[in-house]
């Protein structure tokens, strides 16, 4: 049981360590700074044409969720090359 959790635990280091690569961070953000101006001028537009100021809750997950999703796709792509580590 402790090997398969020692196991887990590498595997998680892992996927982190390659999801704060200088490149993953990079591509990341700037996919999360279109997305999400994209997504806040949507949904938040008519608000802020109407002098009311941006919901500060909203906009951060609107930033922080492309985000998040943009590394996810990024760091399965790297893992998934049958030359990465551990495949």
């Amino acid at each position: 049981m402790l090997g398969h959790e020692i196991r887990d635990c590498d595997v998680m280091n892992h996927w982190f360590t390659t999801a704060l690569r200088p490149a993953v961070v990079r591509r990341s953000l700037g996919v999360a700074l279109v997305v999400g101006t994209l997504l806040i001028a949507i949904n938040q537009g008519d608000r802020l044409l109407a002098g009311q100021g941006l919901d500060l809750m909203k906009a951060l997950l609107t930033y922080i969720v492309p985000y998040g999703v943009a590394t996810y796709g990024a760091v399965s792509a790297l893992l998934a090359k049958p030359d990465a580590p551990g495949n």
